[in-house]
């Protein structure tokens, strides 16, 4: 299954120019853990809620922080063809949970997380084991 049908197509953005009251705002209204900042339809940053935490003890007045300064610059994306084993490879190899999906000219189309592919994969088990089921009916788990 392409990464591009996996997590939702709605993804909440925000610019580089807006502070981190307004994305922790957004983390609240949307019921996300990650605002990805976007220039152009293009993502140049994610700001997630692990980065709005750490920057409460660095700074006196955390909420006029710039989105700027407490982003992931150039964030890892996976293209929306990606095969979904894709997250697991870049989980992996970028040390991250999040991923904007972009198309094939680098504009966002969705995010990806870890738990998107937990879901699948716990859907492609589902799916074998009723098979195995079907297959061996004196089996029973």
């Amino acid at each position: 299954m392409p990464v591009g049908k996996l997590g939702p197509e709605d993804v909440v953005t925000a610019q580089r120019d807006d502070d981190l009251e307004t994305v922790t705002g957004l983390f609240a209204e949307e019921n996300v853990g990650a605002v990805v900042i976007t220039e152009d339809e293009e993502p140049v940053g994610i700001v997630t809620d692990r980065d709005a935490a750490l920057a409460i003890p660095e700074n006196d007045d955390v909420g006029s922080v710039s989105v700027e300064d407490v982003m992931t610059a150039d964030p890892a994306t996976l293209r929306e063809d990606d095969e979904a084993i894709e997250i697991s490879r870049a989980i992996e190899e970028y040390n991250v949970r999040r991923f904007p999906v972009v198309d094939e000219d680098g504009a966002l189309t969705g995010i990806v997380t870890l738990d998107d592919l937990v879901a699948t994969i716990g859907e492609q088990l589902e799916n074998v084991a009723d098979t195995v089921e079907v297959q061996s009916p004196d089996y029973s788990p």
